[in-house]
This record gives C-alpha cells, sequence and structure tokens, in this order.
C-alpha cells in the first residue's frame, strides 16, 4: 500500500514517513526533483497516482518565513501556486484515478484565524479573510475540494506552529537560547498555537486509519500558551536563562511588516473536533514537548 505525500520531504513529512515505515507503508513524496522512490509533479499530472495508493497527502509550500524575504508580488505567487496550484494537481489525479484513494488530507493554516489577544477558536468558528495569508488558507482549502459523490474522505488539517528536534521553529532559535540569549519575542503577550512534530505526524495517520475522520481539523496541542511561556519553557528545558528579549522592531526588519504579523501577533486555537474525534496527544501541554524536543 502506498501513500502520496506532496511535499513530503520536509520536516513533517519526514517524521510521517518514519512512522510510516513502521506501519509497513510504502511513503512516496512528490516534489520537483526526480529520484528513488519519488514523484515529480509532472509525473503525477501525466500519469496519475499508483494503482495501489490509499492516501494522498498535500503539505507542499514554500517557506512562509524566510529571514529578510519581504513579501513581494513575486514572492506571494511563489506562495500561493507552491499551495494552491498543487492541491488543485493531487485533487484532480484523485477524482481521475480508476481507484481512488479513501482519502485525501490537506494542510492549510491557523492563519485561517484573525489573531487577536483574547478571542478562542475552534474548528466550527468562521472567519472571513483579513489578511494575505487567510486568504490563502481558504483559497488552499478550496483547492481541496473532492466532487459531493466522491468516495475518498477530506481531511482539512489548520497546522499551528509545528515544534520538533530536527526542524521548524525550534531549527532557528536553538543555537541562540543554547549560547545564552534567548527571550521573549516582541511583547511576549501573543498567542502561541503549537504542535510537536509526533502529534503533527500522529495525527495524519489518525486520519489515514480512521474512516470516520473527515472535515476541517485544528493541527494544534490543546493547551495553547503565550508566546513568553514558550520561551521560558523551552529556556528552562535548556537549562538556559530567558532574559534578553527580541524586539517587535527587530523581528519587523527581518520579516517585513506583513511577515512579522505571524511572529509578533496570535491565535488562540483549541483542536474540539481533533480531540472529537478520539486523538491523544503524545505533548498535550508545552513542558512535556520542549523536555523531548531537548532530550538526547
Amino acid at each position: 500500500m502506498s501513500i502520496v505525500v506532496g511535499g513530503g520531504t520536509g520536516f513533517v513529512g519526514r517524521a510521517f514517513a518514519r512512522m510510516g515505515a513502521k506501519k509497513g507503508y510504502k511513503i512516496i513524496p512528490v516534489s520537483r526533483n526526480s529520484g528513488p522512490n519519488k514523484l515529480t509533479w509532472t509525473d503525477v499530472s501525466r500519469n496519475g497516482l499508483p494503482e495501489d495508493c490509499v492516501a494522498v497527502i498535500s503539505m507542499s509550500g514554500e517557506k512562509v518565513l524566510q529571514p529578510f524575504k519581504s513579501w513581494t508580488d513575486k514572492v506571494k505567487k511563489e506562495l500561493r501556486e507552491s499551495r494552491v496550484e498543487k492541491t488543485e494537481l493531487l485533487s484532480k489525479a484523485i477524482q481521475e484515478a480508476s481507484k481512488p484513494p479513501k482519502v485525501f488530507i490537506s494542510f492549510s493554516g491557523i492563519s485561517y484565524y484573525k489573531p487577536d489577544p483574547s478571542k478562542e477558536y475552534t474548528e466550527e468558528t468562521k472567519v472571513e479573510p483579513y489578511d494575505f495569508l487567510s486568504e490563502l488558507s481558504k483559497e488552499w482549502e478550496a483547492a481541496a475540494t473532492l466532487p459531493k459523490d466522491s468516495s475518498t474522505r477530506l481531511v482539512i488539517l489548520r497546522t499551528g506552529v509545528v515544534l520538533g528536534k530536527d526542524g521548524g521553529l525550534i531549527e532557528n532559535i536553538r543555537l541562540p537560547f543554547y549560547m545564552g540569549g534567548g527571550g521573549p519575542i516582541g511583547s511576549g503577550n501573543q498567542w502561541t498555537s503549537w504542535i510537536h512534530v509526533d502529534d503533527m505526524a500522529g495525527l495524519m495517520w489518525h486520519a489515514v486509519e480512521n474512516d470516520s475522520v473527515r472535515g476541517v481539523l485544528n493541527g494544534t496541542a490543546p493547551e495553547p500558551v503565550r508566546s513568553k511561556e514558550f520561551t521560558k519553557t523551552f529556556a528552562s528545558a535548556m537549562n538556559r536563562p530567558h532574559l534578553i528579549p527580541l524586539p517587535g522592531f527587530a523581528v519587523k526588519i527581518m520579516f517585513g511588516s506583513e511577515g512579522s504579523v505571524i511572529v509578533l501577533e496570535g491565535q488562540k486555537v483549541f483542536p474540539k473536533r481533533t480531540l472529537d474525534t478520539g486523538y491523544k496527544f503524545l505533548y498535550p501541554n508545552i513542558t512535556s514537548a520542549c523536555k523531548e524536543i531537548v532530550s538526547g
């Protein structure tokens, strides 16, 4: 049995593949470059899905935050094409398959929800687009739509900040924190809705293996925290101080006025439907997650 994963060579994709190998599945990443046990986007467009494909996952996307790379029109086009157009391609392949996969899992982001210092969001909250990323999230989710009579289940995963040892946010902040230069980011009062990478991958497998799972699920841990609680907990887990703040103006210089909103503002997101489906988090709180990340 094979699972086709658009964008499966990244941080989360690697964690998903490690779990898949233990379960006996063949994980086939789709990327721009060809290679052993890989497909290219051109391969999928021309030849469709493998005959033994039981699930398709769309998690492709250029990095939203890159230091000193502002969101020019060109960058916004790349962000959109890498998400929306690639998801549309996979959706089309599913619809044209002689034996459709049982599930299509497509990523989105919690930028769907408008940053707010006090409002709480669940999967049932409806939000009108308010900026570029929220519009992109809406388009990304719409691109995954399948016909109503499709036999393939559709699951949308709105992912939060993914934390883990070998990628994501931790990869960017580990060294300064290790050197004793860690501290609050901006005011530190903004919400951080996060998830450990093993739970992100685990939730993906939960969606693959449970036929009752469908619709929108928030890929966030049950206990969102203020940003300063996250950075303080991470510093403590490393036995390092939490004294040197990163001012908001410095974040704006690094990521531009639009991109810095992701870092300096946040949403308080709860995984209500995720929990209702029966998923059990390995790391439900930030303390357990940070301890695992710095171990070994």
